[in-house]
């Protein structure tokens, strides 16, 4: 068998030109892209380093031991987020998602959390400050995190069954101690609390329906993500994709639910109601989400931006390279300047990786290798 040899480090160190920017352009909070898609959701990944090995994301065999990880001095500090985050406020984004790797391993988070909470949107509200983690720190900072001025939390859990959780995190985790982080999300009054599950047909398929019947009337939000082709180490492979329609058909046979409208532009998950006996939504019992992002492209409404953990600004999930706003904090840019350029990069974006899907090549060569899910988050 064939080494495989992924240049992630490589891939860190690639960097797009920043755009000419020939005289400021105002922070109006209208901006919006080529194709009038506006700017509104900002994902920040705080940290590269995750405590979990899940095959689709940070496989074991590519992120070992030996794996070159950024040095502190690489990432933005809190400082530099914070201040990245009041300018691409200004232009209009209103939620703040914290991602990783897995955030709550970077120290004193809730420290950054606390100070993004004083900022404001164009509108003079607070952002909506939100939080993707994997579950496993979540009991012991839930209280510390929503103090700060945390809203929501969004985990990630694949699986109710023990073996097969433990399988799918391969760092033999248990789930309980995950269960336990949400229920401590609960207790600590973080609201609308949602639990990713990716879906890899084969592997954890079998665990749909457990996880509907678990979280149906918990007040929690359970949303099924199709197995996606980020980055180049998870072995993607379409025949491991379940489709949200077959999942939908899947659940409908053991439980009623009826479709909801959307709740805002851009959502990425189609709404679904648990529905009561007459066959209307009973919102006692909740909803699910279905994210569908291999079979039906949400490209056309996508309104986010995703900073890496050392500045770098990628436009698409997909991207293979992103633009180096580190340079500009640290090279003494004032904020009309790094401001321009943000919007000259939003304004140029022209990004629909799902909607050309069948049509790109798998893999155009190292320097275009997409980026990965464990550096600018999900």
């Amino acid at each position: 068998m064939l080494e495989r040899v992924i240049p992630l480090v490589q891939q860190r160190n690639a960097r797009l030109a920043l755009p000419p920017v020939p005289q400021p352009l105002a922070s109006t909070g209208l901006l919006s892209d080529s194709r009038g898609r506006p700017l509104r959701d900002l994902r920040i990944s705080v940290t590269d380093r995750c405590n979990f090995r899940c095959n689709y994301c940070m496989p074991k065999e590519v992120f070992d031991k030996d794996h070159a990880y950024l040095q502190h001095h690489a990432l933005l500090s809190f400082e530099e987020i914070s201040r990245l985050a009041r300018l691409f406020l200004a232009h209009g984004v209103r939620k703040i998602r914290l991602t990783g790797g897995e955030p709550l391993l970077r120290k004193n988070l809730e420290k950054l959390i606390a100070q993004l909470a004083q900022l404001r949107t164009v509108d003079g509200t607070a952002p909506d400050i939100t939080l993707t983690t994997n579950g496993s720190l979540l009991a012991r900072k839930a209280r510390a995190l929503k103090d700060a001025g945390l809203n929501r939390v969004t985990v990630s859990l694949d699986g109710l069954d023990d073996a097969v959780f433990r399988r799918m995190n391969d760092v033999d985790f248990p789930v309980a101690q995950v269960l336990a982080g949400i229920e401590a999300a609960h207790a600590a009054g973080l609201s609308g609390i949602k639990v990713n599950m990716v879906v890899k047909r084969g592997t954890n398929d079998q665990q749909i329906v457990p996880m509907a019947r678990h979280f149906r009337g918990s007040g929690v939000t359970l949303r099924f993500i199709e197995f996606m082709d980020v980055g180049a180490t998870n072995g993607w492979r379409m025949d491991e994709v379940l489709p949200s329609a077959e999942l939908l058909t899947r659940l409908q046979a053991e439980l009623p639910l009826v479709p909801l409208a959307p709740s805002a532009p851009g959502e990425t998950a189609a709404r679904w109601g648990w529905a009561n006996s007459a066959g209307v939504h009973d919102s006692a019992l909740g909803e699910i989400g279905l994210i569908s992002s291999v079979t039906q492209a949400f490209c056309g409404d996508c309104n986010r931006a995703r900073l890496s953990t050392e500045g770098q600004l990628f436009l698409c999930l997909f991207a293979g390279q992103g633009y180096d706003l580190r340079s500009l904090l640290r090279g003494g840019a004032d904020d009309t300047a790094i401001a321009s350029a943000i919007a000259a990069i939003w304004q140029g974006r022209s990004d629909r990786y799902s909607e050309l899907r069948s049509t790109l090549a798998a893999d155009a060569g190292p320097g275009l290798r997409r980026v990965e899910m464990s550096y600018i988050g999900g």
